[in-house]
């Protein structure tokens, strides 16, 4: 007995050994693929799609995973009392990121449109998880800072996750109102008759229906020929009449539209639909205005909707188009245009003009009462299903060919209390508007490519060259170079036209400043003078890829600095 079960004991300390030598090694055994943080701190799946808490759980970790580029705060509550979460990344040991040039992202402003927050969530976590290994981001860090709210309408974000919903509703927040005008509010909700949490579509048997099932394929419903009897009807949405005025599901969640409560040309109901009380009567949207008030330094601007396959800049309306003037437009273009490269199968186009016109949108505050250079993506496009434009029909393949019939629910009997022997089936609310799991990643990653592309090119100023003239008589000039590299200037046409924010500084100290002045012609020595304060030049703008000149009479030969401060474009010093 000894013998064996010393003989046991061995084999199993040796089984364990070798279980502990696989698990000791299962990290060596994977090989870094290109473009994708190799063994991240905080795993995370990004097939898949995250409630609020979920969202706030992933922040938390990131933050926690690298204390030294991120952090996370609550900028405000929603409607229901959520904290409205925002994550900073930016490399804290290089400044503070308050001072740096930002790019502001948010997401799933309209509650069906939930993918955003993935878009918005995975820039965070790729920042981080790349710093150490991507020399590209560690340099982008030390000098930018991304403000990512993930979603701005968490409240309804659940309700579309929890609830029974269909793809397109709700689309607004949590505030439940009187749609049909029969005095009671929220009466008439979505009825989830078969409990699989899809609202989806009821049909009925009918001799003089105008529909058929498609032979090749009973999913689809398909119209008959003029003069041909059908088998069907359809009756709309799955659900039950509970108010009794003829219609199912008239009466749900939020009528309104956060996406038409914003402060730059807003317009009450009757003319903008959707238009809630005043600007910013949602607490949602006050937040984000508030935040982006305290911060000046945000110069670009991101936010993501679906669907369509869309990177939409302003004007919303063409009664607004006079504030994009043609110098702001060519900066918008450039970067749209680099945008339609870096995402297959979206383009690049302006809301007005290739869509309908908005009143009191988002994207038009950010830049019309901002000056701040902003795009919204319409995220999905059925491009993506074949990488081809296969018409509005491709879904039923994608959904027998590429998800195996995940997507839809078959139709099946029911016996409903108002239209009798029925069948409902159709499409789940996942489908239609947000990416299937597989697509998901790659089309995060090539959206936050577009973000970071767009983060890049807002303002780098430095002290190009300092150049010293002596006048005599313990005199001497000297004149010092502003360079701003990147595509942006420091203010915006819209900013300078409503001085939005400050002018750039350019000081200097060390020495004493008998005058100072900007260098407007060097070839014909026009200069314009600063009599007050000549110190702390005031610089209207520094134009993207150009350079400001600022020249100094001074006397005294002690050392001196030159600094530049500017709201937008973040400082730069520069010391003999």
């Amino acid at each position: 007995m000894k013998i064996k079960s010393t003989i046991y004991k061995s084999m199993l300390c040796g089984a364990l050994a070798f279980v502990g030598l696989q698990g000791a090694n299962a990290q060596e055994k994977i090989f870094r693929a290109a473009g994708t943080p190799h063994q991240p701190k905080v795993e995370v799946s990004w097939n898949r799609y995250y409630t609020y808490e979920g969202v706030v759980d992933i922040m938390q970790k990131i933050a926690k995973a690298y204390p030294n580029l991120a952090k996370v705060e609550s900028i405000g509550k929603s409607y229901e009392g959520r904290d409205i979460m925002l994550i900073t990344v930016s490399d804290f040991a290089t400044g503070n990121p308050d001072r740096k040039p930002a790019m502001y992202i948010d997401g799933n402003i309209h509650s069906n449109e939930i993918q955003g927050t993935e878009m918005a969530l995975y820039t965070a976590w790729y920042l981080t998880e790349s710093f150490k290994d991507v020399e590209f981001i560690k340099e982008l860090l030390k000098e930018k800072t991304f403000y990512i709210v993930p979603t701005i309408n968490p409240d309804a974000r659940n309700n579309y996750m929890n609830e029974p919903n269909t793809a397109s509703s709700p689309r607004s927040g949590m505030i439940v109102l009187d749609n049909d005008g029969d005095g009671e509010a929220g009466e008439d909700r979505f009825d989830d008759l078969d409990g699989d949490n899809h609202i989806t579509m009821m049909i009925r048997k009918d001799p003089n229906g105008r529909f058929i099932k498609d032979p090749n394929d009973p999913r689809r419903l398909v119209p008959v020929a003029p003069g041909q009897k059908g088998e069907y009807e359809m009756l709309g949405q799955e659900g039950i009449d509970n108010d009794g005025d003829g219609y199912v599901n008239e009466d749900g969640i939020g009528y309104y539209d956060p996406n038409r409560d914003w402060g730059w040309k807003w317009q009450p109901d009757y003319i903008q639909r959707g238009a809630y009380k005043y600007p910013f009567s949602l607490p949602e949207n006050r937040a984000v205005m508030e935040f982006v008030m305290k911060h000046p330094n945000i110069a670009g601007g991101q936010s993501y909707h679906n669907s369509g396959g869309m990177l939409l800049r302003g004007p919303g309306a063409e009664e607004d188009l006079a504030t994009y003037n043609r110098d702001d437009v060519r900066i918008y273009d450039a970067l749209g245009r680099k945008g339609e490269e870096l995402i297959p199968g979206y383009r690049y186009l302006v809301v007005y003009k290739d869509l309908y016109s908005v009143f009191g949108g988002e994207l038009d505050w950010f830049y019309g009462g901002r000056g701040i250079y902003t795009f919204s993506n319409e995220l999905w496009t059925s491009y993506l299903m074949y990488n081809e434009n296969k018409g509005r029909d491709a879904q039923y393949d994608f959904d027998k060919d590429l998800l195996f019939g995940d997507a839809f629910v078959p139709f099946k009997s029911y016996n409903h209390p108002q239209f009798g022997e029925i069948e409902i089936g159709g499409f789940k609310k996942n489908f239609g508007r947000a990416h299937p799991g597989f697509l998901l990643e790659s089309d995060a990653h090539r959206n936050m490519a577009f973000t970071i592309y767009h983060a890049y090119h807002t303002p780098r100023l430095s002290v190009q060259s300092v150049e010293e003239k002596d006048l005599g008589g313990g005199l001497k000039e000297i004149t010092a170079i502003i360079e701003n590299d990147r595509l942006m200037p420091t203010h915006s046409s819209q900013d300078l036209k409503y001085k939005i924010e400050r002018p750039d500084y350019v000081s200097i100290s060390g020495v004493k400043v008998v005058t100072g002045m900007i260098v407007e012609n060097e070839d014909f020595n026009r200069v314009s003078e600063q009599k007050n304060n000549p110190e702390k030049m005031q610089v209207a703008n520094i134009p993207g890829n150009s350079i400001v000149k600022v020249r100094w009479i001074v006397s005294g030969n002690a050392k001196y600095s030159i600094t530049v401060d500017s709201a937008k474009g973040g400082l730069a010093t520069w010391s003999k």
